[in-house]
């Protein structure tokens, strides 16, 4: 299979640990499938608690110098989000025999356009053929990152030991949330209304905050009833997938976290990652769009209204009415359901990879 091959894999970090995550996590599993893989980044530092403990299966390099040729070239390249390997790289891979499969591993979106677009083919200079790779939520797309191990660790996984286990257990009546929020979320503006402080049945809740924006905000909330807060520290991948299985609710962020937050039992709130030119909007209703097909009319409402309003999309100062979150829970089995029925993105990547073996300008 093509997940057992050699595999050079590109990644360069912009302004956030997204693209570094997507990147480790593609890394992860296709060296638990049997590859090999030579990650080439820009910037490790997020490795350091990401990734604390080395992989086998996964070498991490510097990035190229311009001109520099490579010992060897995989039979795989992959650029993420657009990186363009080095000069010298492309033309070493001009030079291998057979050529590599080289594949563009795009940003994810729900929108039309990412069906239409997944698997087209880029002629390149030198004879080589570069070809787009989609993720996304529908069969005609590259599929989501997901570990066929960690879904079933979930299978007997109990969350509320684990935190415990952690330092972070939650008391007795507490529902859990996480906090992973770049700095414009607003907390203070709209946490209240979406805990229902300010009614006399609302349940105690544990707030779990990611370091940076997430603890900053979290810390400057005025006392609300019934809310207690713990700053977490950085979280390898694992462990920071445990605690999306432990939580009640999760607010997430970007695109790794939103992708393995599909796969918790719990729902998300999603705070997309801002574009000054505002295409972000279009991408969250497109997701909305998607998840919330055939959903009760007032539970997918609720959601909308809220994702809306924590990504100031709705136009509206007022946070929208406390939602029913057991509604949401089921909306969001639902959906993840519909997912799990599709391949994951490895699998379907290998198979692309095992397609295109071979083709050349």
């Amino acid at each position: 299979m093509a997940t057992t091959m050699d595999w050079d894999l590109f990644c360069h970090v912009i302004d956030n640990h997204g693209d570094l995550g997507v990147c480790w996590r593609l890394a992860r599993e296709i060296a638990a499938r049997g590859g090999t893989v030579r990650l080439h980044v820009d910037d490790t530092r997020a490795l350091a608690w990401m990734a604390p403990q080395p992989l086998p299966g996964v070498q991490v390099l510097p990035w190229p110098a311009a001109n520099d040729a490579p010992a060897a070239v995989g039979d795989v390249v992959v650029e993420a989000f657009g990186c363009d390997p080095p000069a010298g790289f492309v033309a070493a891979m001009g030079r291998r025999t057979p050529a590599p499969v080289w594949v563009n591993l795009e940003y994810l979106s729900a929108e039309a356009y990412v069906e239409r677009s997944h698997g087209l083919p880029s002629p390149q200079a030198g004879g080589l053929m570069k070809w787009f790779f989609y993720p996304g939520f529908t069969a005609r797309t590259g599929g989501l990152l997901r570990s066929p191990r960690a879904l079933a660790g979930m299978a007997g996984f109990d969350g509320r030991a684990w935190l415990a286990d952690q330092g972070w257990g939650p008391q007795p009546g507490e529902r859990v949330i996480s906090l992973f929020a770049y700095p414009h979320l607003r907390l203070g503006d709209w946490l209240p209304a979406l805990l229902g402080t300010t009614q006399p049945a609302a349940p105690p809740t544990l707030l779990l905050a990611a370091p940076g924006a997430a603890t900053e905000q979290m810390q400057a909330l005025p006392p609300l009833p019934g809310v207690r807060g713990i700053a977490l520290p950085w979280l390898a991948q694992p462990d920071y997938d445990r605690l999306l299985w432990a939580c009640d609710l999760n607010l997430v962020r970007g695109e790794d976290s939103f992708t393995q937050a599909q796969w918790s039992p719990a729902p998300l709130l999603w705070q997309i990652y801002p574009q000054h030119d505002g295409v972000h909007a279009g991408k969250l209703q497109a997701w909305l769009a998607r998840c919330l097909e055939g959903s009760p009319a007032a539970a997918a409402s609720s959601l909308r209204q809220w994702m809306l309003h924590i990504n100031d999309l709705d136009g509206n100062g007022s946070p929208p009415p406390t939602p029913d979150l057991a509604a949401w829970r089921q909306l969001h089995q639902a959906w993840r359901e519909r997912l799990l029925r599709q391949d994951d993105l490895v699998t379907a990547l290998g198979r692309f990879v095992h397609q295109h073996q071979g083709a050349a300008c």
